[in-house]
């Protein structure tokens, strides 16, 4: 059974670096066709793709954010990182990572919220 597990603060000030990290268990996420997305949810809309890491280590951004979003991993602890720099409040939202394994999404963490806020 595969499980993500999203961590990170729940609060960051504006102009600061939000960076969360997923726990994966359950599956290697350098395993063949697996695809690692963050997707946030700001609060009264939508969710919002932001960016990939695949299971060869590629990455793919959101273009509307590409210009401040980093996605990394560390195979030997089985996570993937997401860096969002010069964060405004407009980023507040939950924040998921969640795996695509070109089925469409089937697995997701359970979210976390994170706020900006001085």
């Amino acid at each position: 059974q595969v499980q993500l597990q999203e961590s990170g603060p729940g609060l960051v000030k504006p102009s600061q670096t939000l960076s969360l990290t997923c726990i994966v268990s359950g599956v290697s996420i350098t395993t063949n066709r697996g695809y690692w997305s963050w997707i946030r949810q700001p609060p009264g809309k939508g969710l919002e793709w932001m960016g990939l890491i695949g299971y060869s280590g590629s990455t793919y951004y959101s273009p509307s954010l590409k210009s401040r979003t980093s996605i990394s991993r560390d195979t030997s602890k089985n996570q993937f990182t997401l860096q969002l720099i010069s964060v405004t409040p407009e980023d507040t939202a939950v924040y998921y990572c969640a795996r695509d394994a070109l089925g469409g999404y089937d697995s997701w963490g359970q979210g976390t919220q994170v706020t900006v806020s001085s």
